[in-house]
């Protein structure tokens, strides 16, 4: 490794207002990391300041707001960056015939377009210095598509070929890219996402509204209970061995249906998984 311990080694993390960039943030500072925690309403930037981070304020829909916020890092690491974990984001629910056009630009901006500015720009800061990590926060739905979750599926499709991509251009560099791929993890992703539900879906005028029904009667439901449900430790875990493995894994599994659905996508044909994820449609992540 490159550099010297933890206290060396400056992490800037997205999305860190509530859920896994929350934990993450939190369990990396105990581990002696600098981190600089970043969030889109200036109301959780200050509370994460008073938390004890360095906290700075970063919109992945604005390239200013992008640009702004690394310069930001940089003026007080000396230049130095030495891990980006990319997660900020959120779900657009709603089938596919039933997203506007301008609605998945949204989710792709957010979750894909805004993550590959930022990355961009922290590369040629890791390069210069020889060493770096990057991690992705993807989903199990990066892996395999749900019903009702077309906008989503197709921001972790497009992000998990961008990244395997860029792992390969990046070989040799010193610089290691890694994806994390969680299920179900205890979050405000549910609740996020039925507000987006909400907001863009016409739902009575839909051909799909009496399943809508269904679906809205879930997302308005907080279930405590949910099976395979894991808190965000979980995920934690993963970010650590990416950060601190002399060789990190290309993907880090999450929760059981990850690993299920992982699985089942190299053994089952195509109608035999569909089959599969039809019937996994009945139920609703609490963080896809």
């Amino acid at each position: 490794m490159t550099t010297g311990g933890n206290a060396d080694r400056a992490v800037l993390i997205t999305g860190c207002s509530s859920g896994i960039g929350a934990c993450v943030a939190a369990g990396l500072k105990s581990r002696g990391y600098r981190v600089f925690a970043s969030a889109r309403k200036a109301s959780d930037v200050t509370r994460l300041g008073e938390q004890g981070f360095d906290a700075v304020r970063l919109d992945l829909r604005d390239t200013a707001s992008i640009h702004e916020a690394l310069d930001t890092v940089l003026a007080r690491t000396g230049g130095k960056l030495y891990g980006l974990f990319n997660n900020g984001g959120y779900g657009q629910p709603g089938a596919v015939e039933d997203v506007p056009t301008d609605v998945l630009r949204e989710q792709f901006e957010t979750n894909f377009f805004g993550w590959h500015e930022l990355t961009c720009r922290v590369l040629p800061i890791m390069r210069r210095q020889g060493y770096g990590r990057i991690i992705q926060n993807s989903s199990v739905l990066g892996l395999v598509a749900l019903k009702w979750r077309g906008a989503y599926n197709a921001s972790k499709f497009a992000l998990e070929g961008l990244t395997d991509t860029l792992r390969m251009e990046l070989r040799g560099s010193g610089i290691h890219v890694s994806l994390i791929e969680p299920g179900p993890i205890e979050s405000r992703f549910r609740e996020n996402a039925y507000e987006a539900f909400k907001a863009h879906i016409d739902i009575e005028n839909s051909p799909h509204r009496e399943a809508y029904r269904r679906v809205e009667a879930r997302l308005a439901t907080e279930d405590k209970s949910q099976p395979f449900t894991l808190p965000g430790d979980a995920v934690l875990e993963k970010v650590v061995h990416a950060l601190e493995s002399r060789r990190p894994k290309p993907r880090y599994y999450v929760t059981v249906p990850t690993h299920a659905f992982g699985f089942l996508r190299r053994i089952l044909s195509a109608r035999l998984l569909d089959m599969a994820l039809r019937r996994a449609s009945g139920g609703e992540h609490r963080r896809a």
